[in-house]
């Protein structure tokens, strides 16, 4: 399996910082030739500092299906599609939550995902990937983490849906426990260092993951050749505590 994402065409949505920065990186190092998309210029800029020369960036609105679907009419064939953009979290009980807010919040994690595959899936290579996020609260949800726990479990199902639909072409996800990211930065500093502390209590491994940790995972998935409609889960230990 040893350089298998050699000379490869890698389009990473969300990697302008966090885990899909980080796949985007490890993908890098294995010789890929990596495309990253997000929503901010300034930041898909900031790091492609931190990739090799000749690295792609596209700044996109991906709550509008449009712009997925021109972005796809431009880029040509590749081999993997890794998505992993979402917005910032916010968590609140039911009786708190305003489900507008919670409307939108699967604007970008769970539609504009629907969306890259639907209109990147055709122009996939053989022996290609997708390759989705989904979370541990699909399977260890709390309190307070009712939408996030619907999202993941809405990924992990498209993600089963596709991997038959799909085929030959590969379809998994990968699971991440708590990971220190950006994604957490909503949240007051108080109650985001509550929540890493917590982890590293309670979590068997003693520590909150790393994005370097996830991005292992993804580029396992897109080396790997026999297995499809997974979910890996990298967390630490987090559904068995």
């Amino acid at each position: 399996m040893e350089h298998q994402l050699k000379g490869k065409k890698v389009i990473l949505f969300g990697a302008s910082s966090g885990i899909g920065l980080a796949t985007a990186k490890a993908a890098a190092a294995e010789g890929a030739h990596v495309v990253i998309v997000s929503s901010n210029r300034e930041r898909i800029d900031k790091a492609l500092t931190q990739l090799p020369q000749g690295s792609e960036g596209h700044a996109l609105d991906l709550s509008k299906e449009e712009n997925i679907k021109t972005f796809f009419k431009g880029i040509g064939a590749f081999d993997h599609l890794v998505y992993t953009a979402g917005e910032n979290l916010s968590l609140n009980t039911i009786g708190k939550t305003n489900i507008d807010d919670a409307r939108s919040f699967f604007s970008v994690r769970f539609w504009a995902a629907f969306a890259a595959v639907k209109y990147g899936s055709p122009l996939i290579n053989a022996g290609g990937s997708i390759c989705l996020i989904s979370g541990t609260a699909s399977l260890r949800p709390g309190s307070g983490w009712g939408v996030a726990s619907a999202i993941c479990a809405a990924m992990e199902g498209f993600v089963r849906a596709m991997a038959v639909e799909l085929a030959p072409i590969r379809v998994n996800a990968v699971v991440p426990g708590v990971i220190k990211t950006p994604m957490w930065d909503s949240m007051p500093a108080e109650q985001r260092e509550g929540l890493y502390r917590s982890a590293e209590e309670g979590l068997l491994l003693k520590r909150v993951g790393e994005p370097e940790d996830v991005a292992e995972a993804f580029i396992y998935l897109m080396k790997q050749r026999f297995g499809t409609g997974q979910c890996v889960v990298v967390d630490g230990g987090t559904v068995l505590v």
